[in-house]
């Protein structure tokens, strides 16, 4: 009875819950902004905001902003004063019935002046889109963003597709960021002030898809580095800051439904499944036992009888049924409380549960490489579920906040391959299953206090990071009959099962990784060479612990009781769901095997330890420069499996410490353009996967993956140039030059001498990179003043790069020069959005293109492997209903269907442009629905 009780109360409250957020302020609304400095772009904090003609009154908190509730509707003057700086009143604000009015206001304290005593009034339009044009000019970087306004009024759901809308960023296989056509290991992603770590177990990336659009305050992506930034990056640092104190209550629900016209209805070839797998966990039974027997046990020799209690304790249920690929789904649920305390001080708490869930087919995947000839279909069934909790308490000059963010991912893929190995001179059928369970849980905790009138503050971050990646139970089974025979159905395949390897193997890895690290820094506002001035100092530490395990274990004939041809024709031409079965194994018919290999499990750390100094300087209303230096010292240590010894043994162990200045100038010619100009030094270190010797065989790529202990860091030297105006608010246009040089560049190698090629990292000496951009936004209402050109805005991101690196001289490489793996020679970004019927009706149209770019590097038989350009286009459509409480969206997304081609010059059989792989991955049309209570 207690559960039933306890889940009535649940649902009572939450209903009364809904009921209560439903009638919130009914008949007042609400008057919210932020107040910054015009000068330096710096947040104010103690500013009193009244309401004039009335008794209501607040004052901006640590960050600058201020909330006023319960105001009539109608419209006030409202008046912004603080001791030092020009009392302001703004006219015409007005405020709506169970609105949210939100009005940012920019405040002046030119330096020999009495500006407390001096009275400066605005209309509430002018003084809006002057805030907007200081947030676009004061910013001391080279950057671009995206604002919570902008994503609310977009049908983007997750942070990958709202990433796409800032200049010079493109989405890789839809989660993974790409800035300038820089790849994602040239690329740092943070979140609420701390680098996130990757979620990847084989690649530096984070998968942006994960976090949902709506519980975004703002996206920025710098360019350019200042000495408060992490050095580790060359494209730039993308910058996600959640929302932890909302504008007021809310109750928040959406669910959504899409067809992919590759995948939707079609037959799906899947694995067993259980309810759990639906809510992204495994139940277990993929898992290595475990009371297996472990490494040692196993090179001591195994007993027939634990031969036997061996393989019967793996999972061997290979079943496959055909069943029917259903519409991906997507629900949200979002919950927002604000407290407001008579004495200004305020308490926020924010919650979110995302679910999505998708099968989706690769028809058709051809995949050659010199001898293979296959054809691939792939079926995956995925599941990410994602939760958030963010909390907020403003007091007097503080804010403290505490934000959590969970996410989980079940992919459970079948890969159905057809086709022909000239080297072996097989017909082959080969099957592949495979899960990956991965999860993130990150919690950070950080605090600002003002100290004083001067507006100096400190500011403090503690963060943990868990990531959890595992693979249970990837089997590969190889099926084979001679070549000759591939057209003649009553010549049987049999299970190339005599032995374990590439194709013939199972894989259970296991990563766990922690993540600690805390900063904290020091702003004081001062006059610096008789020149208002910002001091910022800090310090911090960040330290990273993995461990991971892989064992490859695998099933090959018992040659001792399986000597008779006709037997052993038997065994081998039973299906897979019955050629592992429990009669077979009773019967001897199997060996236990495990392949063991240097770096199967190893334990890698690294801990940074920085401190930085820099100072903002701005010598008139027109001259900016903020310098400084950033200092980093970084220790990694990998301890790895030496299988002879059967021990753990020290494989990396490296310490470097890092001076990296910066300095970045910006010169307002006009009051709506500046000039930019940056030079700055930064990094890219190795991930713990590309130092580990951990080597493993991956099917799609057909070839070994291995680490490189002997990797080095790279050392990167940037110059920007960049002119920019903006003509009016929202709208901009901006040229920029860029330059790089790269020191022992990080990047993929290729040794193909054999058809099997090994793919490993290694470091160019020397690389080059210089580009430029072109960015414009811009409203059409110089075409003609009609309210639908008003309502119509334009946007064009352009980028130009080149990129050179000479090879290493560690093998005969058949290409001397070539350009950066993944460095794409240009990016084209287009895009129109208008609005309508009193913006309840948004429109967008996007456009896509990257130029062909490597792949996989060249070795000494093969030419380099290019990814060819494909045309993206994606339109959206959202309409608000019920008085804007709820928006239907109808998305249609890569509507042109391009195909995915990687293709290279096969210079052993003289074939140019011969396919590596290729495929249609499919359109994609979804309908969603949201509703705000």
């Amino acid at each position: 009875m207690k559960p039933q009780l306890t889940l009535k109360k649940f649902v009572a409250t939450l209903i009364l819950l809904v009921i209560a957020t439903a009638v919130f302020a009914q008949g007042s609304g609400k008057l919210i902004g932020s107040i910054t400095n015009s000068k330096n772009g710096e947040t104010i904090t103690g500013v009193t905001v009244r309401i004039m003609g009335t008794a209501r009154a607040a004052s901006s908190d640590v960050s600058g902003k201020y909330n006023i509730p319960g105001l009539s509707v109608g419209k006030y003057t409202v008046e912004y004063a603080f001791i030092g700086y020009a009392t302001k009143q703004i006219t015409d604000v007005e405020i709506k019935a169970d609105e949210i009015t939100n009005l940012d206001v920019v405040m002046d304290n030119s330096e020999g002046q009495l500006l407390d005593q001096v009275v400066v009034t605005g209309s509430y339009k002018k003084e809006s889109i002057g805030a907007l044009y200081a947030q676009q000019k004061n910013s001391a970087l080279i950057s671009d963003g995206i604002s919570s306004e902008q994503i609310r009024r977009s049908p983007d759901k997750n942070t990958s597709e709202a990433i796409r809308r800032v200049s010079g960023a493109t989405i890789q296989d839809n989660k993974f960021v790409v800035v300038r056509g820089l790849s994602d290991r040239y690329n740092v992603s943070m979140m609420d002030g701390t680098v996130l770590p990757s979620t990847e177990a084989n690649r530096r990336a984070f998968s942006f898809d994960i976090i949902p659009s709506n519980l975004i305050d703002k996206i920025t992506i710098s360019k350019t580095a200042t000495p408060d930034l992490p050095a580790d990056f060359a494209g730039g640092a993308v910058q996600i800051t959640t929302k932890d104190i909302p504008d007021q209550n809310f109750v928040s629900f959406g669910l959504g439904y899409g067809y992919n016209t590759a995948s939707t209805f079609k037959d799906f070839l899947q694995t067993k499944k259980n309810l759990q797998n639906y809510l992204g966990f495994d139940d277990g039974s993929s898992n290595l036992a475990t009371n297996m027997y472990s490494r040692e046990q196993y090179k001591d020799g195994l007993s027939s009888k634990e031969n036997r209690l061996a393989l019967k304790s793996l999972p061997n249920d290979l079943t496959v049924k055909n069943k029917t690929a259903l519409p991906s789904q997507n629900y949200q649920f979002s919950l927002g409380k604000v407290k407001q305390f008579e004495n200004s001080n305020r308490f926020g708490a924010l919650f979110s549960v995302t679910y999505r869930n998708s099968q989706n087919i690769l028809p058709n995947v051809k995949r050659q490489w010199h001898q293979y000839d296959y054809t691939d279909d792939q079926y995956k069934f995925s599941t990410n579920l994602g939760a958030l909790a963010n909390f907020g308490y403003t007091y007097g000059k503080s804010k403290i906040t505490w934000k959590n963010l969970y996410n989980r991912n079940y992919d459970n893929t079948y890969t159905d391959r057809r086709g022909t190995d000239l080297g072996s001179s097989y017909d082959v059928k080969f099957s592949a299953y495979d899960i990956m369970q991965k999860s993130l849980l990150k919690s950070t905790l950080d605090g600002e206090h003002v100290l004083s009138d001067r507006n100096d503050k400190i500011k403090w971050t503690a963060s943990w990071s868990n990531i959890l990646n595992d693979q249970p139970n990837q089997v590969k089974l190889n099926y084979v009959r001679p070549m000759e025979s591939a057209n003649d159905p009553s010549v049987p395949y049999a299970a190339n099962i005599s032995s374990i390897g590439k194709q013939n193997a199972r894989l259970f890895a296991k990563l766990n990784e922690n993540i600690y690290s805390g900063e904290a820094s020091y702003n004081l506002p001062m006059t610096f060479l008789s020149t208002p001035s910002t001091l910022k100092v800090g310090a911090g530490t960040n330290y990273r612990k993995r461990n991971f395990d892989a064992r490859f274990i695998g099933l090959e004939l018992n040659g001792d009781v399986l000597n008779d041809v006709d037997l052993i024709n038997t065994v081998t031409q039973l299906p897979a769901d019955q050629i592992f079965s429990k009669e077979n194994i009773d019967k001897n018919y199997f060996k236990f095997k495990e392949i063991m290999m240097n770096g199967d499990k190893y334990t890698g750390s690294s801990l940074t330890t920085f401190g930085y100094a820099m100072l903002d300087q701005k010598f008139n209303d027109k001259f900016r420069v903020v310098y400084g230096l950033r200092v980093e010292n970084y220790n990694v240590k990998i301890d790895a499996l030496d299988v002879d010894a059967m021990k753990m043994v020290s494989d990396v162990n490296d310490t470097k410490l890092d001076f990296l200045p910066s300095v970045n100038f910006t010169y307002g010619l006009t009051p709506k353009s500046n000039f930019r100009a940056s030079y700055y030094r930064t990094l890219a270190r190795p991930e713990l996967r590309e130092l580990a010797s951990f080597k493993f065989y991956d099917f799609e790529q057909l070839g070994m993956i291995t680490g490189n202990p002997n990797l080095k860091r790279a050392s990167i030297n940037n110059a920007d140039l960049r002119y920019e105006i903006y003509p009016s608010a929202g709208e901009i246009l901006s040229i920029s030059a860029f330059y790089k040089q790269f020191t022992n560049a990080i990047e993929p190698r290729r040794y193909d001498v054999t058809s099997t090629p090994d793919i490993s990292f290694g470091n160019t000496p020397k690389a080059n990179i210089y580009g430029a951009e072109l960015e414009v936004r811009k409203r059409l209402d110089f075409v003609n003043e009609q309210s639908f050109f008003k309502n119509t805005t334009a946007y064009l991101n352009l980028t130009y790069v080149h990129s050179e690196i000479t090879n290493a001289d560690d093998q005969l490489y058949l290409e001397k020069t070539r350009p950066m793996v993944g460095q794409s020679p240009y990016v084209i970004n287009a895009g129109l959005q208008h609005t309508a019927i009193d913006n309840k009706l948004n429109l967008n149209i996007l456009y896509n293109r990257i130029g062909k770019r490597i792949i996989q590097p060249g070795g000494q038989t093969f030419a380099s492997a290019w990814e060819a350009p494909r045309n993206v286009l994606d339109f959206q459509v959202g309409y608000k209903v019920m008085k804007n409480k709820g928006e239907v969206k109808l998305n249609a997304s890569d509507i042109l269907n391009n195909p995915i081609d990687v293709y290279f010059d096969n210079k052993v059989r003289n074939i140019d442009n011969e396919t590596w792989f290729k495929y249609k991955p499919g359109a994609n049309v979804s309908l969603s629905f949201n509703y705000t209570f």
